[in-house]
């Protein structure tokens, strides 16, 4: 008689495996929690959960490739929790808090950008890295979903601050919205600082700087979230710019070495 076969997510040997998916369906629930308590109004806690999926988000990928529990379930896994918290969750958030104030208008804008967020994760699934241009792994193709996510919300956060500009920044929300939809979808290399080399000499620093802005989200939550995203917008450019760079450096070593075989 044959054995029956069970359905098994994982095998008994590959419990590792377990780590990074339960951090990964963590961040699901966070999204889906958000929506929630914005329907509720309560849009300072929607922020911080979707701050707090982001954050799990960075780790369960990184735990995974550092305990080897990296598998294709969790790649999916991992895309279909990145559209539903950064795709819907935050389109959501701002569409109960501004967006439905345009009618339908609004309704498309939200859209749109869930739209060009699941346009993205599909196209980051299928991107293929050169390996003799693996310099290129430490850039993404347009704005990762997870930043995408947070930096939709920069209105709603500049709001949620206790800053006083005397700015109405709301009426900046459809076009924002736009903006970060089209940088999503766009080929501009932003930085994922996925193998970026750091000096032991300064772990320390970084170390330092982790630790500060760590207790900054916990005492300035919504001042320290908008310094980051502004300064993330800011790294854009610099990071178009250092990625034109390396590749004409690239392709004039080539065509040097091209040239020595040739002589």
């Amino acid at each position: 008689m044959q054995e029956n076969k069970k359905f098994k997510l994982v095998s008994s040997k590959k419990t590792r495996y377990l780590l990074p998916n339960i951090l990964t369906l963590g961040g699901v629930c966070l999204g889906i929690s958000s929506i929630k308590f914005s329907i509720d109004g309560n849009y300072s806690l929607a922020l911080i959960f979707i701050l707090l999926a982001a954050i799990l988000d960075a780790l369960d990928g990184r735990i995974a490739r550092l305990i080897k529990g990296t598998s294709e379930f969790g790649k999916e896994l991992d895309s279909l929790t990145d559209f539903v918290s950064f795709g819907i969750a935050p389109a959501f958030i701002l569409y109960f808090w501004e967006l439905n104030n345009y009618g339908k208008l609004g309704w498309a804008i939200t859209l749109i950008y869930s739209v060009c967020c699941v346009l993205r994760l599909a196209r980051f699934n299928l991107t293929k890295i050169d390996e003799q241009q693996l310099w290129k792994s430490n850039y993404f193709e347009g704005v990762p979903a997870p930043a995408g996510g947070i930096l939709i919300l920069i209105p709603l956060i500049f709001e949620l601050t206790d800053l006083n500009f005397k700015l109405n920044i709301r009426n900046l929300t459809p076009y924002f919205t736009i903006l970060i939809a089209i940088l999503l979808v766009s080929k501009i290399p932003t930085w994922s600082l996925k193998k970026i080399s750091i000096s032991p000499k300064a772990t320390v620093f970084i170390l330092l700087g982790i630790g500060t802005i760590f207790i900054s989200l916990l005492y300035y939550t919504f001042e320290t979230l908008l310094v980051l995203s502004l300064a993330y917008l800011i790294s854009i450019p610099i990071s178009f710019f250092m990625f034109k760079y390396k590749n004409k450096k690239e392709v004039l070593e080539t065509s040097d070495d091209d040239h020595e075989d040739v002589l």
